[in-house]
This record gives structure tokens, C-alpha cells and sequence, in this order.
């Protein structure tokens, strides 16, 4: 399943370390985050809790980038 999110975040750089951060996250296939429409599209390995890994994919945002966001 492929799920599109808002996301804020202020820089090209920023967002290439979101992208990579929700790449490692448990859970998730693939993700692609687009800086200039501000989205993130997260792919969830088969049978996962989306709202669950989203958390867990939020938590580690903003360990790499503390004043992104990624709305839920």
C-alpha cells in the first residue's frame, strides 16, 4: 500500500535526510520524499500497520531533522 503525506520541511538537504530516515524505518518499502511539493509517499511492506509505522517513521525524522514535520 502507498500512502501520499504533507510534510514541512526547510531545505533540499532536510528533506533528503528525512527520506533516507524513513527508508530505514521497519515497515516501510520504499518512501520518496518531493521538496518542492512539500510530500512524502511511503510504500508499507505487506500486512504492516501504516498508522503505526508512521509513527515510528515521524520519531525518526525528527531525530535526523528536529523542525521537519510530517503530517498524519
Amino acid at each position: 500500500m502507498k500512502k501520499t503525506y504533507k510534510i514541512d520541511v526547510d531545505c533540499a538537504n532536510c528533506a533528503n535526510k528525512m527520506e533516507q530516515a524513513a527508508r530505514q524505518t521497519a515497515g516501510v518499502r520504499d518512501a520518496v520524499v518531493n521538496f518542492m511539493t512539500l510530500k512524502m509517499t511511503v510504500e508499507f511492506e505487506e500486512g504492516q500497520d501504516h498508522k503505526a509505522v508512521m509513527q515510528q517513521v515521524r520519531r525518526n525524522c525528527k531525530r535526523v531533522e528536529d523542525d521537519c514535520e510530517v503530517f498524519l
